[in-house]
């Protein structure tokens, strides 16, 4: 039914056609309720007023009040205009200017008037100036007090046009005017005499002691103090961390519910065989942990989906190929998909070395594999005479039949989608169980949301006797020396990559700056045989440059980071990485990763120009000081967001969180996530009239704009 949030903004004294449009084009802002869901960014004092003669230019903000004595106009171009107003305070004079809205300006703003301004102070020709103020009437400032104001983002196109924050708040205190007006004159328990409604139960909120959603809206917008600001954020965030998480559970149980397991009840020759007779070392205490996890999950009846977590090298190859030899042991198929053909045939190497003379028998499958051989090899996996499948995404091609299809390891989570997983679930009638495998750390927090419907296994051990990479940071004035100890490395028999970056809207200088490095490395290097692999090349030959120095033809692999996943070269011991601050922590960490395979002591360099910013600075100290991924993904959380989490969801967040924040606010996850599933064990087919309130509102936020089926 709809409420009085639901009206359309164009209703909202002050709100005509044209900011109709503005607000409904610019910001998404169609209702009144989309006004109140249109939260602050920031929030300045604005209790204290200057004299100009206390003003410095080390001053954040500030406020004066006073008048305008008039306005000069300065052409900077045939279309475009300088506005200056001379503004007093009785005793000192300063200048307000505009570079955009100086027409507006000088139509609205009247000489003598009193006025308060508020903005960042400069100097310009010896002069106090504030560009683009605040301008209020003092009168009305003074009558609705000073304290924390809110200040809203705008876009361009808003600022251009002469708006800026003041306008949205002015529009928000008319919003809550509204409200309370409606609710005075409403009869005692219509919807109307409560026009913001609670959207969590007592129950949660008692628990949580969270605010009630009517002072957190309050307050988010023109809190009272920063005690009351604290509060309404918390309810605000925990509330929408709340529901996602809520959406997810309950996703995660009914699928749950629907798709019964296969039952593994056997642990028989096929693992014990390779157990007590193949295994090339003994397995890490996290490695232990992670089988036991999976053989409760194969055995429990219900359908395994776990996510297996685990740096380079930390060993996620040999605990999918025990997971497989169960799934044989109980008369089942197994497949591995990788995301290239390169990668699909290491894993095939490794598995059959891992395996020896075991009696498996373990195919290939990807495009590069036709005729005969592919007839064969379909036919063969039919009958049930392959036992494990490894390939890239051919393997979920409808030509390709399995006879029982048991368990699939997927290799590199964010290369498949929801939709080529449930693709491989139909290849048999009851869905095999799923193990998806990343290097690509991700914090818990974000694992619990992106992957919600995955159980998280952790691999944070590296076998015996691997070494750590050593990173050193390089600037570029200092290349002779580094060529020096990669001659050396080489000297010794090592390989050695270099990577250049290759951004999307630079991709021709990029690629041109690729190849004039080339030539300037086998300048350099006169004596070593190279090979350049980049995304533009036809898949074969990049296939086949990669499979040189693959095989050790090359000693040099000058490449963009098109060799960013999955090729274990053991020889390879340095990885050089040019123009390191274009790249973002989580894919500096994974090229790292393309070093440090074999016992050989490895290293990773990081050139870049002498100056940086602050946060790129960060991200370089940090790839020194660790080589933990997990504490990597974290920083790079923090540092850029969820959005660009590389490796995770490229798109950005799949739901558009207003206010919280998956990187900062992982207890209050942790919290929503809890109390989520408190309510999904006590009520799993959701009709418990206790927790109507909470379905209702899951199906309100279903029709928004929000993208839930990406996380559903």
């Amino acid at each position: 039914m709809p409420t009085i949030l639901d009206t359309e903004i164009k209703y909202l004294p002050g709100v005509g056609p044209q900011r109709e449009k503005m607000l409904r084009d610019e910001l998404g802002i169609h209702t009144f309720n989309d006004l109140l869901q249109y939260f602050p960014y920031k929030y300045i004092d604005r209790s204290k007023i200057y004299r100009i003669r206390e003003v410095t230019t080390e001053m954040p903000y500030i406020q004066i009040k006073g008048h305008i004595m008039g306005f000069e106009t300065f052409k900077t171009s045939p279309r475009k205009e300088r506005v200056v107003a001379h503004f007093t305070d009785g005793e000192s004079i300063m200048d307000l200017t505009w570079f955009a809205g100086g027409k507006y300006a000088k139509t609205n703003y009247k000489i003598g008037k009193e006025y308060i301004i508020f903005g960042k102070p400069n100097v310009f020709n010896g002069r106090i100036n504030v560009s683009q103020p605040d301008v209020d009437p003092a009168e009305e400032m003074q009558t609705q007090g000073m304290g924390m104001q809110p200040y809203y983002s705008l876009t361009e196109k808003m600022r251009k046009a002469g708006y800026s924050s003041r306008f949205i708040e002015k529009l928000m205190r008319k919003l809550f005017e509204r409200l309370d007006n409606i609710a005075a004159i409403s009869p005692a328990g219509s919807p109307a005499a409560c026009p913001i409604p609670e959207t969590l139960p007592d129950f949660i909120c008692n628990k949580r002691n969270l605010a009630s959603r009517d002072f957190a809206l309050r307050n988010i917008h023109f809190p009272y103090d920063a005690k009351a600001l604290e509060a309404a954020r918390v309810r605000l965030k925990f509330e929408e961390l709340f529901y996602v998480q809520l959406n997810i559970v309950r996703y995660a149980s009914d699928h749950r519910r629907k798709y019964r397991g296969l039952v593994f009840s056997r642990i028989g020759d096929k693992f014990n065989g390779f157990f007590h007779n193949h295994l090339p070392f003994e397995l890490t205490g996290a490695q232990k942990r992670v089988v036991r996890e999976i053989r409760t999950d194969v055995g429990s009846g219900r359908q395994m989906n776990r996510l297996l977590q685990g740096d380079v090298g930390s060993g996620k190859t040999l605990v999918a190929l025990m997971a497989m030899l169960i799934a044989l042991d109980n008369g089942y198929q197994a497949c591995i998909m990788a995301p290239t053909e390169i990668l699909a045939e290491q894993h095939l190497q490794t598995i059959r070395q891992f395996l020896g003379d075991m009696d498996i028998r373990v195919e290939l499958l990807t495009g590069m594999v036709k005729g005969k051989k592919r007839q064969t090899i379909l036919s063969d996996l039919a009958l049930g005479k392959v036992d494990i499948l490894v390939g890239t995404h051919a393997v979920i091609e409808d030509t390709v039949i399995f006879w029982q299809l048991g368990l699939v390891v997927v290799d590199e989570q964010h290369r498949f989608g929801v939709a080529q997983r449930a693709k491989l679930w139909g290849k048999s009638t009851t869905p095999p169980h799923v193990l998806v495998m990343t290097a690509t750390p991700i914090p818990r927090t974000l694992a619990m949301t992106l992957y919600g419907d995955l159980d998280v296994s952790v691999i944070d051990e590296l076998p015996p006797g691997r070494k750590p990479v050593q990173t050193q940071h390089v600037f570029d004035t200092q290349l002779p020396r580094l060529y020096e100890s990669i001659r050396r490395q080489v000297g010794m028999g090592r390989q050695v990559y270099v990577v250049f970056p290759l951004i999307e809207e630079s991709e021709k200088i990029d690629l041109k700056n690729l190849e004039d490095g080339f030539e300037v490395l086998r300048e350099v290097f006169p004596e070593f045989r190279m090979s350049k692999v980049h995304g533009k090349m036809k898949a074969k030959d990049k296939e086949e440059e990669m499979q040189r120095f693959v095989s050790g033809e090359t000693q040099m692999l000058v490449a963009t980071t098109v060799i960013e996943v999955g090729v274990n070269v053991p020889n390879a011991s340095v990885m050089v990485i040019l123009e390191a601050q274009r790249f973002g922590l989580s894919q500096l960490h994974q090229l790292r990763g393309r070093v440090g395979r074999g016992a050989d002591q490895s290293y990773c360099i990081l050139v870049t120009p002498y100056k940086l910013s602050e946060d790129t600075r960060k991200r370089i100290d940090i790839m020194c000081d660790t080589n933990d991924g997990f504490r990597i993904a974290e920083a790079d959380l923090k540092l850029r967001g969820p959005g660009d989490l590389e490796g995770t969801q490229q798109s950005g967040m799949a739901f558009d969180l207003k206010i919280a924040d998956i990187a900062r606010d992982g207890l209050l996850v942790q919290l929503a996530r809890d109390e989520a599933q408190d309510i999904i064990t006590k009520d799993p087919d959701c009709n418990l009239p206790e927790h109507a309130m909470l379905w209702n509102r899951l199906r309100e936020l279903k029709k928004t704009n929000i993208d839930w089926s990406a996380i559903s």
